[in-house]
């Protein structure tokens, strides 16, 4: 129990400070960086939706450095190839006995944290490449199965404004991100530090190391091992299966707008990630004002609206925070 207590508060602590010394970096964003984080220490994937210039790279590559995990960043494009994600084969001359074999070169992939720029970018076929490797943390190729090293992340963008020649991602492989997160704006007070920090001579600060490996998976496990009270887990239960339109108990504007609600990944993703906000926060127990917290982003992008809610502009968001008032 003690053993038990003192990793709790070293994942507290990791926790923390991760996020204290993202901000030095990072400037406002605060929403950001704290479902981000949450995302990683549930051990699950994120996809940032934003307009150009809103250092949603900047974010990625610092959590990686301030981690000590390697990083390797994707631009999709529409003509990338699966083999450009998950490595591919070449021929070459063995020097000793002059022989020729396969070797096998792993693509980048093969990482800690994957930076996946403009998904929606590339055709279906490439974007399918990643979907192996997200959810089994493992890749085939030619009929050869190679594991990931933990802890891996993918964190994708995309671009919500220039939709020509993009490739939107399917349902399956949308489910598959734990959290949809939105990043806008930032204020004015913190644009102009923007402007300050960025135009001088200093820059912004070079970020260290404040976390391992090994410090991530510990986090990992204490959100596993985090208890969830009963009556929480029926109000995500109650959240999630108000969702869908078939449920007698489902509001109105939900059978109105709603052609598919969430699945059972999704009270899956809102359990997970209550509980790493709850660690964020510094306590070892969540409470209903976390399952509110991450309701939008664990949920926004599993609810599949009809034509109806699109003439009339009706977001996810809104039937979301419908639901959370009720």
């Amino acid at each position: 129990m003690e053993n038990l207590e003192k990793a709790f508060e070293r994942a507290i602590e990791i926790s923390t400070r991760l996020r204290e010394e993202t901000h030095r970096v990072i400037i406002g964003q605060e929403a950001v960086v704290e479902e981000v984080l949450a995302a990683l220490m549930a051990g699950g994937h994120a996809l940032i939706v934003g307009v150009p210039g809103l250092a949603k790279t900047l974010l990625v590559r610092t959590l990686a450095k301030l981690m000590g995990l390697r990083f390797s960043r994707i631009q999709f494009t529409p003509d990338l190839m699966p083999s450009d994600v998950v490595g591919t084969h070449i021929l070459e001359d063995d020097p000793e006995t002059g022989a020729r074999r396969f070797r096998f070169v792993p693509g980048p992939v093969f990482t800690n944290i994957l930076l996946a720029d403009e998904i929606n970018r590339t055709p279906p076929k490439t974007q399918s490449a990643l979907l192996e490797a997200m959810q089994e943390l493992a890749v085939t190729v030619e009929g050869e199965t190679r594991l990931l090293e933990r802890p891996f992340f993918v964190l994708a963008t995309q671009n919500p404004i220039e939709q020509e020649g993009t490739y939107p991602l399917p349902e399956a492989q949308l489910d598959r991100f734990l959290l949809e997160i939105r990043m806008t704006y930032p204020d004015r007070e913190e644009e102009r530090e923007i402007l300050q920090k960025t135009t001088g001579q200093e820059g912004l600060p070079e970020p260290d190391p404040v976390a391992s490996r090994e410090d991530i998976l510990l986090v990992q496990e204490m959100v596993r091992t985090m208890p969830f009270p009963p009556h929480l887990l029926d109000l995500v239960l109650t959240l999630v299966r108000r969702t869908r339109p078939g449920q007698p108990d489902t509001p109105e504007d939900i059978r109105k707008f709603v052609a598919f609600g969430a699945g059972p990944r999704a009270g899956q993703a809102l359990v997970l990630t209550a509980k790493a906000y709850a660690l964020l926060q510094g306590r070892a127990v969540p409470t209903e004002r976390d399952v509110h917290r991450m309701a939008l982003p664990a949920l926004r992008h599993r609810l599949i609206l009809n034509f109806r809610a699109e003439a009339e502009g009706v977001e996810p968001d809104h039937l979301i925070r419908n639901l959370l008032e009720e």
